[in-house]
């Protein structure tokens, strides 16, 4: 990334003295100042949820683009560099656009407090609207109701996918907490996709869809996804349809795909653009086999597979059990570094018994990592084999020299996935 987009950035994460501090006023008073961009975006398919929200995004926008649409699409947080989290109809910002609009945005500001997810969500909605497109995804950054992303007073489609426990110390401390923040993308009319919930968080989005009279499409009642032989099938009131598995590896890919099915099929995209849902959808760091680069190498010329998650809650660690124990059986070791806001013990438990040790790192460069020795700690609390190390290239070599022909799967933190690639491109 050149000094420009780099610069502003920088600058911007001085605006406000916390990272996180939900509320809207802030947003409502910089859009306002931008012209309103957020009314003149292509029609909008907002995506909320604890789980599941990026890799329903990708599949929706490979479904979409299959049919021959242009697709903006924003998410976050990034991984190796911050222009992956801004889409311009189906490319990547580039470093001129992303300036120029940083630096609109900046200017617009005038100094004032704004936090730098919600100054950043405002570049990337300017760049929306001055960018011809057929539809515009938006990823919610936390919660919903107070997102940065929910300034859309009529998008065309709503997407809560499952929500479990996370970010309780913004977002409530109990699951039907939870769901309300995210029930808050729900707008009055405007259809919403609800993915496999609790019974607790859904009670609370139905009531809340009852309310504003939004029509839900809820899973187990309005669509089915279900893994079959070795591919899956997605029915609703329209249909069967018989498809592959997700590229995405792992069970819980199916549920996440009948959600992007859902969208797609409301949305009246036809078979073919399903098909390429399911088939064409890339989203890195979530179980992606790493096959180059220089730590890859390193792996593959021992035996060793080499993998690579973000998740970081425990329904992340029950979904990586699973497609661990799809794999063909060899000695796994984890490379886990965490965020110190986050459930370690409740995200290990479920991955103790499909692992052979664990390797504990702080994550570099991120202020709010959990030591490695508190990481260790918690894999020792449910029955792991732990160790530490300073990074992720000595806790691989370590593992290489002593454990040839094993699985390493390198997770715990999207931003630990971002040094990696960063460290591995």
């Amino acid at each position: 990334m050149s000094a420009g987009s780099d610069a502003i950035l920088a600058r911007m994460m001085a605006l406000h003295p916390k990272v996180i501090d939900l509320t809207l006023d802030r947003v409502w008073r910089l859009l306002e100042a931008l012209g309103n961009p957020q009314n003149d975006l292509p029609p909008v398919i907002h995506v909320a949820g604890t789980n599941g929200k990026g890799s329903t995004q990708a599949m929706i926008r490979a479904g979409l683009e299959a049919a021959g649409h242009r697709v903006h699409a924003y998410t976050s947080p990034h991984l190796a560099r911050f222009h992956e989290r801004i889409r311009l109809a189906g490319d990547l910002i580039s470093e001129p656009d992303l300036t120029a609009y940083l630096d609109e945005c900046y200017a617009a500001n005038g100094g004032d407090d704004i936090t730098y997810f919600e100054i950043t969500t405002c570049a990337a909605i300017l760049a929306f609207a001055r960018t011809p497109a057929d539809y515009t995804l938006l990823e919610v950054g936390l919660g919903g109701r107070l997102d940065a992303t929910n300034v859309i007073a009529k998008p065309a489609l709503t997407i809560i996918t499952p929500v479990s426990m996370d970010h309780e110390a913004f977002l409530g401390d109990t699951l039907a907490k939870i769901a309300g923040e995210k029930a808050g993308i729900i707008k009055r009319q405007v259809p919403c996709i609800v993915g496999p919930q609790d019974e607790d968080g859904l009670n609370v989005i139905e009531a809340q869809a009852m309310r504003l009279g939004a029509p839900l499409q809820v899973y187990g009642q309005h669509w089915h996804a279900a893994p079959e032989r070795d591919g899956m099938v997605y029915q609703d009131e329209a249909g069967l349809l018989d498809l592959p598995r997700p590229v995405l590896p792992g069970d819980h890919q199916i549920q996440n795909a009948g959600m992007a099915l859902a969208a797609l099929r409301h949305l009246g995209c036809d078979e073919a653009a399903c098909l390429a849902a399911v088939t064409n959808a890339e989203w890195p760091a979530r179980m992606q086999r790493l096959r180059t680069g220089p730590l890859a190498k390193r792996a593959a010329a021992v035996g060793v597979e080499l993998w690579l998650d973000g998740g970081h809650n425990p329904a992340a660690g029950v979904a990586i059990a699973s497609v661990l124990r799809s794999l063909p059986k060899r000695p796994t070791h984890l490379i886990c570094g965490m965020l110190n806001t986050k459930d370690a013990r409740g995200y290990l438990e479920p991955l103790a018994a499909e692992v052979d040790g664990l390797t504990a790192l702080s994550i570099p460069g991120e202020a709010n990592t959990l030591p490695a020795a508190e990481t260790a700690k918690a894999a020792r609390d449910v029955g792991m084999t732990a160790t530490e190390a300073e990074n992720a290239e000595a806790a691989l070599e370590t593992i290489l020299t002593r454990h040839p022909n094993a699985r390493v799967l390198i997770c715990g933190s999207l931003y630990l996935a971002g040094s990696v690639l960063r460290e591995n491109g």
